[in-house]
């Protein structure tokens, strides 16, 4: 059954550099490689079509008026000038499911079709752009007072989380990629929700990637350079540890954006790589020894699972997603607080016995993670959500018979 299932799948973040695209490329790729049929719809530099086995790929050219909301990310108000296109490669294509992937121009438009033809969607939470947003606020107007700034920031993010519940109402079935976010938009939204983890491929992120042997420690960390990585305590992470009198260290950066610049002024060891990819990536995984990882903001955090399949050690925050991934004393550590993260830190640094220990157990907790699996069961829900569509159709039409029966005796 699910061999013959057709998708039309929408995300929002596909061509970028983060997490959420790597996780929907590698959808794609999963049904390309299992011969079902998907049709691809997402934003790029032109407007295109191509067709990959079974896999259709639409490309959507951006207005000039769009404007940037992360890294390589935007949104164009004067996307819906595509729906026409959209609508008629949907019609050719006759999907069984409408997936979208965020509040977003992308998914607006597919969401807007999957009523407008009555096609079951289901929807994917892949980033916590509440909490986004309310990091960026306080960035941006970091010039109030703490007391205006603190309330106007916590209602911000109070009301944009009611908007994405409202949003993920549409959709039959919600996916979300922690146990946290799984009961939360369950309990919020009266919608069925499973958890849609992240696999990572150990073979390429390994720790046989690695290509230095200089004996010196390097902590790491993959990512954005922005506000709401909260980046800025790699800075305190680095002092604290000069000033414990450790030396023989580096830091190395893996990543962009506007914070760098302020990195680059306050850090003494790091070396800044900017956005690496493919095996210039996998090795600098596996050349890290720590790696530190102090989002709270991440719903799920890539970043950490291929730290560890790189057979690396992370320390995360108690926020967020990245702690589900982490087995305290096991393939990392979890600090409730920023000087927890920086003793963690210090202690794997001055602990050369527990850090070869946790390395080895890092990369024993990442092979079990199959993409495979994961996929099957994201299909799975798909399944779930065209049943349910289906019943809720064969209940409509049930209502509607009884209420016409009632309207003619009484007649």
């Amino acid at each position: 059954m699910k061999d013959t299932l057709r998708i039309a799948f929408f995300p929002d973040s596909y061509l970028e550099v983060n997490g959420a695209a790597m996780t929907c490329q590698r959808l794609v790729n999963f049904a390309r490689e299992k011969d079902r049929a998907m049709l691809c719809v997402h934003a790029g530099p032109e407007t295109s079509t191509t067709t990959e086995g079974s896999v259709t790929h639409f490309s959507l050219k951006r207005s000039p008026l769009a404007f940037p909301l992360d890294e390589g990310l935007a949104y164009d108000p004067l996307f819906t000038r595509h729906i026409p296109k959209v609508r008629k490669v949907l019609e050719e294509f006759k999907p069984d499911l409408i997936h979208i992937t965020g509040i977003n121009d992308v998914s607006n438009a597919a969401a807007y079709l999957a009523w407008k033809l009555d096609i079951p969607m289901l929807g994917s939470w892949h980033t916590n752009v509440h909490e986004f947003a309310s990091s960026r606020l306080r960035r941006i107007f970091r010039f109030l007072p703490k007391k205006i700034l603190d309330p106007f920031a916590r209602m911000a993010e109070f009301r944009i989380m009611q908007g994405c519940i409202l949003y993920y109402q549409m959709p039959k079935v919600v996916l979300a990629p922690n146990e946290e976010l799984v009961s939360e938009l369950g309990r919020r939204t009266k919608r069925a929700s499973s958890l849609m983890a992240r696999g990572v491929d150990s073979e390429f992120f390994s720790p046989k990637k690695r290509t230095v042997n200089d004996g010196i420690l390097r902590v790491g960390f993959v990512g954005r350079l922005r506000a709401e990585k909260n980046v800025k305590l790699l800075i305190e992470v680095e002092r604290a540890m000069l000033e414990r009198g450790l030396t023989n260290f580096k830091f190395l950066i893996v990543g962009e954006g506007n914070v760098h610049e302020h990195l680059e002024k306050n850090m003494k060891t790091a070396e800044f790589t900017g956005f690496l990819s493919g095996e210039e990536l996998a090795a600098a995984y596996a050349n890290m020894d720590i790696f530190l990882f102090p989002s709270e903001t991440d719903a799920f955090g890539n970043v950490a699972q291929e730290a560890n399949a790189s057979g690396v050690p992370a320390i995360v925050t108690d926020k967020g997603g990245p702690k589900f991934i982490i087995k305290p004393g096991v393939n990392g550590l979890i600090a409730k607080d920023a000087d927890e993260f920086i003793e963690h830190a210090i202690t794997l640094a001055s602990d050369p016995e527990l850090l070869a220990s946790m390395k080895s157990a890092a990369r024993d907790s990442a092979v079990s993670r199959s993409w495979e699996a994961i996929f099957e069961g994201v299909y799975d829900s798909y399944l779930e959500a065209i049943d349910i569509a289906e019943q809720q159709r064969q209940e409509g039409k049930a209502a509607k018979q009884k209420k016409q029966t009632l309207r003619a005796s009484n007649n």
